[in-house]
């Protein structure tokens, strides 16, 4: 719509009585993302009651929120513990593959999502709760995790009218938002906090390297303490902020070998000669891979996970942009990265998928947030706190995938890249692939 309009630059339209503006240009959008007056963002009203205004991702600019930035980047997403992490990230990655030979072998296919769904759920999991759930065997407190995340989704992506008009959120709730997160909190807060008493009552003697987040949060002392009912909400945050979307990118790379199988032949062969311990690849291996890394900034690119970079700002001043225009107070900003990431002014041939662009130190573009031709994580103080562990959680499993599996697409279940956008744009039709045991 903003370019029939010849609206690139930005565009304001209304939804409801939220007044709102769009951009698609990357000199705005760059104003926009790193300008101290955005630095908050617009909090849904499913958000709201499901706690996360006192989280990361919508807790408004101020002291909290920088309190629990800096707690983030220092215990949870630092590089040593991304580092430190590995081994448990190793060993989910294993099973996952154990699971999908064993589907293929039953089957003659695999269904991707769901494996790596359970993955990233796992893992996530194993960095903030220290624990790890079973999601082959379907036990009681596995099916409830399972729920809970599922439902929690599917309210936060839900559009929901009274965020834009609050008063008909008394008499029209068509998807009873208001009513299912009145009936999750309550479950949320039974597993986290049983989980934080588990904590509370464990071993304390764990050495730094071994402690999860919720260690890190019960050792906190002075202003850094947190109350438990907003470490529940940083918490809850966290699963959700790390779990779908690593498993939804895997699979868009994934689609996007499958269908360009010189691609994938070209990236096997790389990480076949850097595979340094007898064939296994490890984090070091995978840091050296530039065409691996190519292949993830080209699916960021062409799929990418927020088209308007979903978590939008809000402005809490009067803005003047370089263009002379103004975006008044309490307006929502929202950049069109999906627009950016297709713009044939910016890239060539946008709708082919070429990991090849990204080779050379000419076409080096930095996706975590300085280069807004390509920011799927956003950039500026909102720029999303566990970019560096999704990419390394993701080139992983992507590398293990193709170093273990020949992936060709499935005749009778073909490769669909429709999308649909929820949290995250995700493929509309779940991955269905044939995967061939490679030797050892």
């Amino acid at each position: 719509m903003a370019s029939s309009y010849a609206a690139n630059k930005l565009m304001a339209f209304s939804l409801g009585s939220t007044p709102a503006v769009v951009t698609s240009d990357t000199c705005i959008a760059r104003e926009i993302l790193t300008s101290p007056h955005f630095a908050s963002r617009p909090i849904k009203e499913s958000a709201k009651q499901l706690m996360f205004s006192r989280a990361i991702g919508f807790a408004p600019d101020g002291p909290h929120w920088r309190m629990l930035r800096r707690i983030a980047s220092t215990h949870l997403f630092a590089p040593k513990r991304i580092l430190a992490h590995e081994g448990a990230r190793q060993l989910e990655c294993a099973a996952m593959l154990s699971g999908i030979a064993k589907e293929q072998s039953l089957q003659g296919y695999v269904q991707l999502r769901k494996h790596l769904q359970a993955a990233s759920l796992n893992s996530i999991m194993e960095i903030v709760f220290g624990k790890r759930y079973n999601t082959t065997k379907h036990d009681n407190e596995t099916k409830k995790l399972n729920e809970i995340v599922r439902e929690g989704f599917e309210l936060l992506g839900a559009f929901n009218w009274s965020d834009h008009l609050p008063w008909i959120k008394y008499f029209y709730d068509p998807f009873r938002i208001q009513e299912r997160c009145v009936a999750l909190v309550p479950r949320v807060n039974g597993l986290i906090k049983e989980i934080i008493k588990e904590h509370r009552h464990g071993n304390s003697n764990k050495s730094r390297d071994k402690c999860d987040f919720i260690d890190v949060l019960l050792s906190l002392d002075g202003e850094d303490t947190l109350d438990e009912d907003d470490m529940v909400a940083v918490l809850w945050e966290m699963i959700f902020r790390g779990t779908d979307t690593t498993a939804l990118l895997t699979e868009w790379i994934m689609a996007e070998l499958i269908l360009n199988p010189k691609i994938q032949k070209t990236l096997h062969s790389e990480l076949q000669n850097l595979a340094s311990n007898g064939g296994f690849l490890t984090d070091a291996d995978i840091a050296k891979s530039p065409y691996l890394e190519a292949v993830v900034k080209e699916t960021l690119r062409l799929h990418p996970p927020g088209p308007l970079l979903s978590w939008a700002r809000l402005s809490t001043a009067d803005v003047h942009l370089s263009n002379g225009m103004i975006i008044p107070t309490n307006t929502t900003a929202m950049v069109n990265m999906w627009a950016i990431t297709h713009d044939p002014k910016i890239w060539n041939d946008p709708l082919v998928f070429r990991p090849e662009r990204f080779l050379g130190s000419v076409n080096n573009v930095d996706v975590r947030g300085s280069d807004l031709r390509l920011a799927p994580f956003g950039a500026g103080r909102r720029v999303c706190p566990g970019k560096n562990l999704g990419l390394a959680t993701v080139s992983l499993w992507v590398a293990k995938l193709v170093q273990n599996f020949e992936w060709v697409e499935d005749c009778e279940r073909p490769v669909d890249l429709s999308e649909e956008l929820k949290l995250s744009c995700e493929m509309k039709k779940p991955l269905f692939a044939v995967g061939i045991s490679r030797p050892n």
